[in-house]
């Protein structure tokens, strides 16, 4: 392939501040990594991010995905049925095109608690935990199938 591959950031837009503070906490941890080649692509909400993570991961372009977003229950079963889906949509990416697809959505009751789980937060940064699991699924495929090295850099 001619074009460097990369990591995919594709990013669930609908809680604005989230999305970017999650997108810090991944690209920090990317360029701690190595990582710089890094493309971002928007959708509203995360029942989109698993088509969108089907694009990037068939595209031959990206040697992982990396799923960021947030859904916050409601009054309503929408928060079940999006985390639901969601998460089944980015599973199936990752095990029908064996590109790693790291699970950074945040599902959670309330703001607080998603603030919390996002970079400057107080429990975890959940963009960058996301970005080193997809790292270590990377590695392990790496090294089970024997190649040398991604083209991540």
């Amino acid at each position: 392939m001619s074009d460097p591959a990369g990591v995919a950031l594709c990013v669930a837009r609908f809680y604005e501040e989230l999305a970017e503070r999650l997108v810090v906490g991944a690209r920090e941890a990317l360029t701690e990594a190595g990582v710089s080649k890094v493309d971002v692509f928007d959708v509203p909400g995360a029942f989109e991010l698993p088509l969108v993570a089907a694009y990037a991961a068939r595209s031959g372009r990206y040697d992982a995905v990396v799923c960021l977003g947030a859904v916050i229950r409601g009054e309503t079963d929408h928060y079940d049925y999006v985390c639901g889906e969601a998460a089944r949509g980015i599973q199936d990416v990752q095990l029908q095109t064996g590109i790693p697809c790291g699970f950074g959505v945040l599902t959670v009751d309330t703001m607080d608690q998603a603030l919390a789980r996002v970079a400057g937060g107080s429990k975890r940064d959940t963009g960058r935990h996301a970005v080193e699991a997809v790292l270590a699924s990377l590695e392990v495929k790496r090294q089970t199938i024997g190649l040398s090295k991604y083209r991540l850099a």
